[in-house]
């Protein structure tokens, strides 16, 4: 048959197609009893019309997926093919069932190669997503298994199948469409001599699925982020600075963003309160910088509750037990609360100028708009903690920062990216421009805010969502889908969180409370901060 004959149309199948479907069950199952009687299909096509799905080619059936809905409970467990069916071969569809069972899918013998069983599947998932259903379900036959029963048991026999070593044409088949084996399945059908009455009962799992009972408290799965490139300038007043703060944080939340997030130390143009002399002691300078902290966090939070958005309040510099100097980034929740995180990794300036210490713990946020991580700059680029973040389902990992350098710069930015990719998450980094010599350490600053993506099919081409223009004051956004990150992890073209060979290595995060007594945990390079 010429491709070119081919006029395939793919659509439910209805009543007046059971003479052809007679047809073409006998053809295909004449060893196990061929079709089912036309009473069964009528009421099987009225229980459950949506989910009996037809191919044809010029009004000819040639392939057909038969489907019933069932309590993934019950038949994710082990059970005969009998148990789907009633009196009178009426197949038993459970109208509340939160799961799709495969009966049956039969490709006419002079249509197979053209891949329509790949073609029926696949609307059988798109199927299980849009109803919600939590997963497909299905027996498996194993036909060719007969040839192989004196010496192989049935275990053995579905590994080797999985291992390829062995081609089976439905088990196959079934392992090549994402189905996994969930266990064997005994009697199943017993006059299936070919299988010796064994099946595998396979799932396809729907990754999507959210449960009935929580629909109404379903996470967002739209998400826009709002970023602020910041101008570092000369202020008069710690109120000319909240006066800028507000502007932003209300210009973001008008486009109706779930977050604000702000650069590193945006606030350090408050040392130039002091004058020139004073800022030279710079121990003492980051200590006055410090004194502003509490008003700030007061402010900010105000700020979200008001203006109803999320803020990552960049970093500021916090005074924790025994007088000890962190550098803190702030999340203020729309709800009012306020959660921290430390920056762990200090880079030497922060220590050798300003003696500030890294903090003790890593945590993900739960916030109304996903779960999100906070990287401080340095911290970025040390992979561990990142990945540590990713084993708890983080979903969006901030990262404000403050380099003063394009070297700098991209050290922040590659590594930033290189976590997008590597745990299939997106990562924004949010830095500050303008150039300010009056003040003490914050005569240069480059940046460039960007939004990156994991690098797969439904994502840019170069994984960047977003980004601003370098080195100037503006605002960005970018509309996060969370429902992709899903799919990338388990279905995408390569799965690193999946594919991890934790057979090989692991990773942990120490708990050093025991050290810091609960202490708060927690500035800038030569390059960066």
């Amino acid at each position: 048959m010429s491709l070119d004959d081919l006029h395939l149309n793919l659509r439910n199948l209805t009543q007046d197609d059971y003479p052809q479907l007679k047809t073409l069950m006998d053809a295909v199952y004449h060893d196990i009893g061929g079709a089912w009687p036309e009473h069964t299909i009528d009421k099987l096509i009225q229980a459950f019309p949506d989910g009996q799905i037809a191919i044809e080619d010029d009004g000819r059936l040639v392939g057909v997926a038969l489907t019933v809905q069932v309590d993934y409970d019950e038949f994710s467990n082990p059970h005969q093919y009998d148990d789907l069916i009633g009196s009178r071969e009426i197949i038993l569809n459970d109208a509340e069932g939160d799961a799709m069972y495969g009966l049956d899918v039969l490709i006419h013998p002079d249509y197979r190669g053209y891949r329509l069983g790949r073609r029926l599947y696949e609307a059988r998932k798109e199927l299980c997503r849009s109803l919600n259903m939590r997963a497909i379900l299905a027996g498996g036959r194993i036909p060719q298994y007969h040839q192989y029963a004196d010496e192989l048991s049935p275990a053995e026999y579905i590994d080797k199948v999985a291992r390829k070593e062995i081609h089976d044409p439905i088990l196959s088949f079934q392992l090549a469409n994402d189905f996994q084996v969930k266990r064997l399945l005994r009697k199943y059908l017993p006059e299936d001599e070919k299988s010796q009455g064994y099946a595998t009962l396979l799932e396809w799992n729907n990754i999507l699925f959210e449960p009935a009972e929580r629909v109404l408290e379903t996470r967002k799965t739209q998400v826009r982020v709002g970023a602020v490139q910041w101008q570092m300038r000369e202020f008069a007043s710690v109120e000319a600075v909240l006066q800028q703060v507000e502007y932003f944080v209300d210009a973001l939340a008008d486009y109706q963003s779930d977050f604000a997030v702000f650069p590193e130390l945006f606030n350090a143009p408050l040392m130039g309160l002091q004058d020139r002399a004073a800022q030279q002691d710079q121990i003492a300078a980051i200590r006055f910088l410090a004194g502003f902290t509490e008003r700030f966090k007061t402010e900010l939070s105000r700020m979200a509750v008001a203006y109803n958005i999320n803020i990552v309040a960049g970093s500021m510099i916090e005074v924790g037990e025994e007088d000890r100097l962190y550098n803190v980034a702030y999340l203020c929740h729309r709800d009012g609360s306020i959660e921290r995180q430390a920056k762990l990794h200090i880079t030497p300036q922060e220590r050798r100028d300003w003696v500030i210490e890294g903090g003790d713990e890593l945590q993900v946020f739960e916030t109304d708009a996903g779960r999100i991580g906070i990287q401080i700059c340095y911290d970025v680029e040390f992979p561990e903690l990142s990945r540590l973040l990713a084993e708890q389902d983080m979903d969006i990992l901030f990262v404000p920062f403050w380099t003063d350098t394009k070297n700098g710069y991209l050290r922040v930015r590659h590594c930033a990216q290189a976590r997008a990719i590597e745990n299939e998450c997106y990562v924004v980094l949010c830095g500050s421009v303008g150039n300010v010599p009056s003040i003490e350490n914050l005569d240069i600053q480059y940046a460039q805010s960007s939004v990156f993506s994991p690098s797969d099919f439904s994502f840019p081409h170069d994984a960047v969502l977003a980004e601003t223009t370098p080195n100037t004051e503006m605002i960005m956004f970018s509309d996060l889908d969370l429902t992709r990150l899903t799919v990338v992890r388990n279905e995408g073209s390569v799965t690193n969180l999946k594919d991890r060979r934790q057979d090989l290595f692991d990773l942990r995060l120490r708990d050093w409370s025991w050290k810091s007594g609960g202490r708060p945990s927690g500035g800038r390079d030569a390059d960066e901060s």
